[in-house]
């Protein structure tokens, strides 16, 4: 049995606005059927929704969301995808072992400054 989606449904289910599954739509990332002016989503749309807010939490570009969405649909593209999902994953987590050294650097920073003015205090 297929099971269609309200926008509601969506929004109940994922925590996320009605305005932000349109963006989504606008942006080509999900495409529900509509009957007059009401839409209905698929277990498919589902899923993607689910993929979308996934990239989105590691720090994907709804672009590059849509490049790894886009060879879902081709059965020989799988390899394909995993490949490139692959490449993307470990571009992003160097960039966020970057982003943590620097955060790091700033905080020793900080407790260093700390440190100089509780010094300065005490005297």
């Amino acid at each position: 049995m297929n099971k269609n989606y309200t926008i509601r449904d969506l929004v109940n289910q994922f925590g996320v606005t009605a305005r932000t599954i349109r963006h989504y739509e606008d942006k080509q990332l999900l495409n529900p059927e509509r009957i007059g002016t009401k839409r209905l989503y698929t277990q498919g749309d589902w899923v993607r929704l689910q993929l979308i807010l996934r990239g989105k939490r590691v720090g994907f570009s709804l672009d590059e969301i849509k490049e790894i969405l886009s060879l879902y649909p081709n059965p020989s593209g799988k390899q394909k995808q995993e490949v490139f999902l692959l490449k993307k994953l470990q571009q992003r987590k160097t960039q966020l072992l970057e982003q943590k050294k620097c955060i790091d650097e700033m905080i020793d920073q900080l407790d260093a400054i700390e440190q100089g003015l509780e010094l300065t205090k005490k005297n």
